[in-house]
C-alpha cells in the first residue's frame, strides 16, 4: 500500500454502499497498491527490499536468477538490469498475464504453473533465488535449484500480519496460527533444508485504513487475511467497521516483514 504520510487523506463520501461498491469494483490483479492512495497507508521496512534486490541482481558473480511467485512482476521489473539468465514463476492467471506483459520485453522468461514442488528447473540451476511475499516457502525446493554457494534473498510476510483486521471479522485466532511464519521457525526450516541463514531481520509496521472501501479492496486482494471473504457474507461486520471508522478515525493494524538471506554451502 502507499507509504505512510503525515498528510490528511481527502474526505470521502460517508455513504457505506458507495464505498463498498468502489472496493468491490477495483481490480485485484498484480501487486500495484496505488489504488489505496489517500485511503490506506502502510509503513515500509527500513531495509528497502527493492533496492537491495537490484544490487543482488547486478552482481557480476550472479549469472542466473529466479524470482519465485513474482505476482504481476512489478517489483522485479523495477529492480533490473538482470543477469544473463533471468526467470520468474507465477501461478495465478491474472497475475501471470500481467507479469508476462511487463517482464518478457525485459528479457525475463516467465514460467506458468503451480508454485508447489517440483519447480520446472534443474538441480543447481540458479546462483540467486528471490521472492517478495511468497505465499508458501518451499525450503527444500529452493535449496535444490540453488547452485553451490548460491543465495536465497527474500522479503517474507511475518507472523500475525494484519491480525487486527483478521480478528475483527473472524474472532480470536489460536496460538498455532500466530506462530505461522515466525522467523525462528523459518530459520529452522531453512537449516533443515541444508541452507545457512546469514541474515534475518523482522520489523512490525503500522497500517491505517481510512474508509471501508479500502478494507473491502484489501480483503479481496490479500485473500489470506479473511479466507473466503465476500461482501455479502460479511456485510454486517463491514457496516459496523464503517461506523467505527466514521466515528473514531482510521482502523489501525500492523504488518510484519522479515528480510532473509540464506546460502547453499559451496
Amino acid at each position: 500500500m502507499p507509504h505512510s504520510s503525515p498528510d490528511t487523506p481527502a474526505p470521502r463520501s460517508p455513504d457505506f454502499d458507495a464505498l463498498v461498491a468502489e472496493g468491490e469494483a477495483a481490480p485485484v490483479d498484480g501487486w500495484d497498491f496505488s489504488w489505496f492512495e489517500g485511503r490506506a497507508t502502510e509503513e515500509r521496512p527500513s531495509w528497502g527490499y527493492q533496492r537491495l534486490l537490484a544490487g543482488r541482481l547486478a552482481d557480476p558473480a550472479v549469472r542466473s536468477a529466479l524470482d519465485l511467485q513474482t505476482g504481476g512482476g512489478e517489483v522485479l521489473a523495477a529492480a533490473g538490469p538482470y543477469p544473463p539468465a533471468m526467470a520468474a514463476t507465477e501461478s495465478w492467471p491474472p497475475n501471470l498475464a500481467r507479469a508476462t506483459r511487463l517482464l518478457q520485453p525485459r528479457g525475463v522468461v516467465v514460467v506458468a504453473g503451480p508454485e508447489e514442488p517440483p519447480l520446472p528447473f534443474a538441480d543447481g540451476a540458479f546462483d540467486l533465488v528471490t521472492s517478495r511475499h511468497p505465499a508458501t516457502v518451499w525450503w527444500p525446493e529452493i535449496a535444490r535449484v540453488l547452485a553451490p554457494a548460491g543465495t536465497y534473498f527474500a522479503q517474507h510476510v511475518g507472523p500475525e500480519t494484519v491480525f487486527e483486521l483478521s480478528e475483527f471479522f473472524l474472532g480470536p485466532l489460536g496460538g498455532e496460527v500466530r506462530r505461522l511464519r515466525h522467523p525462528e521457525r523459518e530459520r529452522a526450516q531453512a537449516e533443515e533444508a541444508g541452507l545457512e541463514v546469514v541474515d534475518q531481520r523482522t520489523e512490525r509496521l503500522r497500517m491505517e485504513f481510512h474508509d471501508i472501501g479500502a478494507v473491502v479492496h484489501f480483503l479481496r486482494k490479500v485473500v489470506w487475511t479473511v479466507p473466503g471473504f465476500t461482501v455479502e457474507a460479511y456485510r454486517d461486520k463491514l457496516r459496523g467497521l464503517h461506523e467505527r471508522i466514521t466515528a473514531e478515525g482510521p482502523f489501525v493494524a500492523h504488518s510484519t516483514r522479515t528480510l532473509v538471506e540464506a546460502r547453499r554451502p559451496a
